[in-house]
């Protein structure tokens, strides 16, 4: 028995937990609140994907008397196959069958409907992977195959990472959402609601706490809490989340709380206390924090504590006990390495801070709290608990789920994970800002730093200016190439449509993303079309922005809010072509095809110039190291030989430096005064110490014996060592 069960509803991803549970729990911990947390969404995926239930749903296909596509038909003419396949295949997914890739890699293994009409145009996308990852990719095409079936023959709300998603976008009123849940549960609902019976009646709860991220988990939460209320009417229902953290602000329809308690909005963990200390503990004082509640018949609005909200360093460490670890599923729904981060391999969630240190992007919901109250956590104290995490869930892998992790943070968290010999592997969100110097790119990468994403948003300075991303293309570029250079992968988010945007804007924006893509420092891209959200910027004071929007009534769900763009322009009809170049530019082909050949209507021609983003990176001056710079040396200690040097009659002593590196090895020469200060001073570099010497301090103690440090240091042979392992950050 627990006192709180903390749940996920169906679906978000396969491969890996979302970590709102993980981070309440671990917070419920130092508390001393017994919890327990549930994953649904894996557990119903592997419930329907299980031979039991798959024969079962060919089954009830079978009796209904609609006619199906030519693909359903083939899919159900297959059923066998796939029934006696199906255990395997999750198998090999959970890591649990390797051996089967072989097999899977085969022609004839896997039973194979449409979406393997797509592999003749992707073998030249994944023909070279290896084994493991192309049999990923067949499994999933496998799996989707299944999809598309459960989708047309059993349930058209079905989606692996969303279910019922549409029930939840711009859900003004509670109207078509509470239809739905008064209809009969469908098969899916069925599955959900048989795990949930189970957890309830081992966990015993007295508290249900619902963690909603996204409009694709809300009906199933409903669900879920409609059979609570049915059937365990004194168990209390509690919801919070990124859906209502952005959506349910306006919330004012009592029938929500037919199925709820408690709507609890923005950080958790302060709320959650509150809710149980009432419900638990009875508290007669009634203190909540940004909680709705129904009192006589109408939904209020509780912020009653004097209570301040944790800090970072008091909310604990995540908790993914409880979880099915072993059991999530690693997919690769397209061949690209960048992509294949979200969807393939297990990643423990952690922070780095909360909000965004930048909190000015005008599209970005910076009124809300999870953005506008920024505050990092000290490097040690994140590695802290990373540790903590690796020893309890076995996995070395971190993404970072920031805004926009902190450049500062970020060096300190590097060097913190060096310090500790400790061998980890880590991605997050970054702005493109100027503090990624090359130097600290590779102290990012040295720590286990594999790839980063960032909003290049729209490739246009005037826009970028209009955003106050306060960024311009050009540093863009050159960050990264800083990153693409120290072996970090880069992916982008990119925008169109945004207020005032042009064709003309639209198009150049996409030479410059070609441009990016054809000289290698991006790899990765997405573009997504501007949406107006109710508590960005542009929401709050749209005529400033040139946009004109269409209010509703809001009784319910209220963040994206439909408008009209003085400009006129159908920005939605340049979707399919953007989307289409991108695909190819990420597979490094059509870099030579005109813009025009994407598009399927008259286009601008570009006014960007075809080598734009090659002068963007053209070389700074390599005299760019600040006093306050620390200097680190990664490498070992050198191999030193001294020898005597002569010309015209003159001789003096040299010291060959011999530096072995990871794969190679580089040699410097040095007159024998610089060799020993060199060598002496080396191991004073290490992160291990503990004062890290600045650029000035290095200077000072240098120019004790000799003059001129800065000609020492931009010399060529210390200029091979700053590109082998000696940085200034």
């Amino acid at each position: 028995m627990r006192d709180l069960l903390l749940i996920t509803p169906p679906f978000t991803q396969l491969n890996t937990p979302y970590p709102a549970t993980s981070y309440l729990k671990g917070f419920l911990n130092t508390k001393g609140i017994t919890s327990f947390q549930v994953d649904l969404g894996i557990e119903v995926i592997l419930e329907i994907f299980s031979a039991y239930r798959l024969e079962s749903l060919f089954e009830l296909a079978e009796e209904n008397e609609d006619r199906f596509s030519d693909n359903s038909e083939r899919i159900i003419a297959l059923k066998s196959k796939y029934v006696s396949t199906i255990d395997a295949v999750i198998a090999f997914l959970q890591g649990k069958n390797n051996t089967l890739g072989r097999q899977i890699c085969s022609h004839d293994f896997l039973p194979q409907a449409s979406r393997f009409n797509e592999l003749e145009n992707l073998d030249w996308a994944f023909g070279n992977m290896g084994t493991m990852d192309k049999a990923k990719h067949l499994a999933t095409l496998y799996l989707e195959d299944l999809s598309d079936f459960i989708i047309e023959c059993i349930d058209d709300n079905f989606g692996f990472s969303r279910y019922a998603e549409r029930l939840g976008e711009s859900a003004n009123d509670f109207e078509e959402l509470y239809a739905e849940l008064n209809e009969h549960p469908t098969v899916i609902d069925k599955f959900t609601l048989f795990l949930l019976e189970e957890h309830i009646l081992k966990i015993k709860p007295k508290l249900v706490c619902f963690s909603v991220p996204f409009p694709g988990n809300l009906y199933s939460a409903f669900r879920c809490a409609q059979y609570i209320k049915e059937n365990y009417p004194e168990i209390k229902i509690a919801m919070g989340g990124g859906f209502p953290n952005t959506e349910l602000r306006s919330l004012t329809d009592r029938r929500v709380f037919e199925f709820f308690d408690f709507i609890t909005l923005d950080d958790g963990e302060l709320p959650i206390e509150l809710v149980y200390k009432n419900v638990i503990q009875e508290e007669e004082t009634q203190e909540f924090k940004r909680t709705f509640k129904l009192i006589d018949d109408k939904v209020e609005y509780l912020n009653t504590t004097l209570k301040s909200d944790y800090k970072q360093e008091d909310i604990g460490t995540p908790d993914y006990s409880d979880l099915p670890l072993t059991s999530y599923i690693s997919v690769i729904q397209i061949a690209n390495p960048m992509h294949s981060l979200w969807s393939d391999g297990r990643w423990n969630k952690l922070t780095m801070a909360h909000g965004c240190y930048w909190g000015k992007c005008t599209f970005c919901d910076i009124s809300l709290d999870y953005i506008k109250r920024y505050e990092p956590i000290a490097a040690k104290l994140l590695v802290d608990r990373m540790e903590e995490i690796i020893a309890q869930t076995g996995e070395y892998g971190f993404h970072f789920v920031d805004e926009a992790a902190p450049p500062a943070l970020m060096k300190s968290l590097a060097i913190e994970i060096i310090k500790r010999n400790l061998t980890v592997t880590w991605w997050t969100n970054i702005r493109f800002e100027k503090s990624f110097t090359q130097d600290l790119c590779f102290l990012l990468k040295a720590s286990g730093c594999i790839a980063v994403s960032g909003g290049l948003e729209v490739a246009s300075d005037r826009l970028l200016t209009l955003i106050d991303k306060g960024v311009t293309v050009e540093q863009v570029a050159r960050v990264t190439r800083n990153m693409t250079s120290a072996g970090i992968m880069v992916h982008s988010y990119l925008m169109y449509g945004y207020p005032t945007q042009t064709e003309q804007e639209t198009i150049d924006s996409l030479e410059m993303v070609r441009q990016l893509f054809e000289l290698g420092i991006i790899q990765s891209g997405f573009w997504h079309q501007f949406a107006l959200t109710a508590h960005s910027p542009i929401g709050i004071n749209p005529s400033e922005y040139g946009v004109t929007p269409n209010y509703q009534s809001i009784t319910f769900a209220n963040n994206d809010i439909d408008f009209e763009d003085k400009t006129g322009i159908d920005h939605g009809a340049f979707s399919f072509g953007l989307k289409k170049s991108l695909y190819n530019y990420m597979h490094d082909i059509g870099f030579e095809l005109p813009l025009q050949e994407w598009f399927d209507f008259n286009i601008p021609r570009t006014k960007v110039k075809p080598n734009y983003i090659e002068a963007c990176l053209a070389e700074t001056s390599p005299f760019n190291t600040k006093p306050s710079h620390k200097i680190l040396w990664l490498g070992t200690q050198p191999f030193a030989e001294t020898y005597t040097k002569s010309k015209r009659g003159d001789s003096w002593q040299m010291q060959r430096l011999e530096f072995q590196l990871t794969a190679d090895s580089v040699t410097i020469q040095l007159d024998k005064t610089n060799g020993d200060w060199l060598l002496k001073t080396l191991p004073s570099l290490s992160v291990t110490n503990k004062n890290l010497l600045s650029f000035s301090e290095l200077k000072m103690d240098y120019e004790k014996e000799q003059p001129d440090f800065e000609l020492f240091w931009y010399s060529k042979s210390m200029n091979i060592l700053r590109e082998n392992g000696l940085l200034a950050v």
